[in-house]
């Protein structure tokens, strides 16, 4: 049972409390002032025409500024019908009652016996609470509303300003909409969504279009907004702050290409971009920002599944690059790095350019013990695809860099069948070119496992 620590000002001998309206404001349970009051000076005027219940579902009621007695010692939430025990505890009505049907007869903060198992209504607390969150409600209501006004207002600037007041315009707007989602539909009602579309061009600063983009990928846009965003222009400027722009700014930029990939209408020669194409693989081999890294791969493993992009990705060299990248990636990135080059071994060049690199079989053999099953999957792809090609040469690389025992792991787990299948093909071809007697002492395998 969660212990909960009472405000010192209401601590009784015994354990109990009291309160009363004019305390708690002097001890400044609620604060002291500035609340909301009927026309007869009382406090609570605003409560009583709103619902508590709505008014905590409705704003942060897990906030830490709730204060201390307004929590339910039980469920460690506020109180919505406060009751008191013989103690002098006050709980949630039905929190205590399901302690009591429990077949508890104690008092869950002291672990007192109770002498008496009535509870009564604790109508001051549950007048300062009302109060509370009715003063909280109205205030952010009130907050809301000059929120949305704000973002209206500087919409409306946009079409004005230019410049450095434009940057700094799209800076502010762009921190409201992280901070408040609830400005996405005023966006869209304002005319807003149309207007930074607008802003994306040919000769559109890359100051400019780095805030526009930001703003653009934190907000749910239509389709029609979408395939206006996918003109050969506008592409351009993306790519071109994608291999000129900062950290954040190049995330967003894919983040922005995968939420236009989404759209049936994407057309795919956009991705045949050999500018693209580089600026991502840089990105991913950017050791200093993992979030780079992931969101590259991210984008890159969504490009790879079309077909007619992984020439130019072969073209461009990623499969060393991504294999060379291997080690230095977490489980997670792992995975699309794997996919990746597994969707281009499916292509002459792509699996002739995996055999050709000299790290392929040994990263690729390192992983399989630290992949997830998906990663398992596409590593084993990779070096089915490899080693049928060149059996020869490339098996004897595999047993010397301990294929065999890891495949063995791989049959022994819980995997799928498939992924077991698979190991067990792999690893007849590996045993191809050997005695079993030599093969065993290759693979440096426990009796156990021989």
């Amino acid at each position: 049972m969660p212990q909960f620590q009472q405000h010192a000002s209401w601590r009784l001998e015994g354990g109990g409390q009291v309160i009363d309206l004019e305390t708690a404001v002097k001890d400044g349970i609620l604060g002291g002032g500035g609340f909301p009051t009927g026309k007869d000076g009382t406090l609570g005027a605003a409560a009583e025409k709103l619902d508590l219940k709505k008014m905590m579902e409705e704003i942060d009621s897990a906030a830490e500024d709730v204060p201390s007695v307004f929590i339910c010692p039980i469920s460690l939430e506020p109180m919505v019908d406060p009751v008191t025990l013989c103690t002098g505890q006050t709980y949630e009505r039905g929190n205590i009652l399901k302690w009591f049907s429990l077949g508890h007869l104690t008092c869950p903060t002291t672990m007192q016996e109770l002498w008496d198992d009535a509870v009564t209504p604790n109508r001051t607390l549950h007048q300062l609470i009302s109060t509370w969150f009715s003063q909280r409600y109205l205030l952010v209501k009130k907050w809301s509303e000059d929120v949305q006004g704000r973002a209206a207002e500087l919409v409306q600037s946009l079409k004005k300003v230019k410049g450095q007041a434009r940057v700094e315009a799209l800076k502010e707007l762009q921190k409201m909409v992280v901070a408040h989602p609830s400005l996405k539909n005023t966006l869209a009602d304002s005319g807003g969504v149309a207007l930074l579309s607008s802003l994306l061009g040919p000769f559109t600063s890359h100051a400019v279009g780095s805030e526009v983009i930001a703003i653009l990928v934190n907000l749910s846009l239509d389709s029609d907004t979408k395939t206006s965003l996918m003109q050969p222009a506008r592409i351009s400027l993306v790519v071109d702050m994608l291999n000129e722009g900062t950290v954040d700014t190049k995330i967003n930029c894919t983040r922005y290409i995968e939420m236009l990939m989404a759209e049936k209408s994407f057309r795919c020669e956009f991705m045949l971009s050999l500018s693209l194409l580089v600026a991502l693989l840089r990105l991913a081999k950017d050791k200093r920002h993992p979030n780079g890294t992931a969101a590259a791969l991210s984008l890159l493993e969504a490009i790879c599944s079309h077909g007619q992009v992984r020439s130019s990705l072969v073209s461009v060299g990623a499969v060393t690059q991504l294999v060379e990248l291997l080690p230095n990636l977490s489980p997670e990135s792992s995975v699309p790095a794997l996919h990746i080059l597994g969707d281009l071994s499916t292509i002459p060049e792509g699996l002739s350019a995996l055999k050709d690199c000299p790290q392929t079989i040994p990263n690729t053999v390192r992983l399989l013990m630290r992949a997830s099953e998906a990663g398992v999957q596409h590593a084993l792809s990779i070096l089915w695809a490899v080693c049928k090609l060149a059996p020869d040469e490339c098996t004897s690389l595999a047993v010397e860099a301990g294929l065999p025992a890891n495949l063995l792991l791989v049959i022994q787990s819980g995997c799928n069948p498939e992924l077991k299948q698979r190991a067990a093909e792999l690893l007849k071809l590996c045993c191809l070119n050997y005695t079993t007697t030599l093969f065993i002492s290759k693979c440096k395998l426990t009796r156990t496992i021989q």
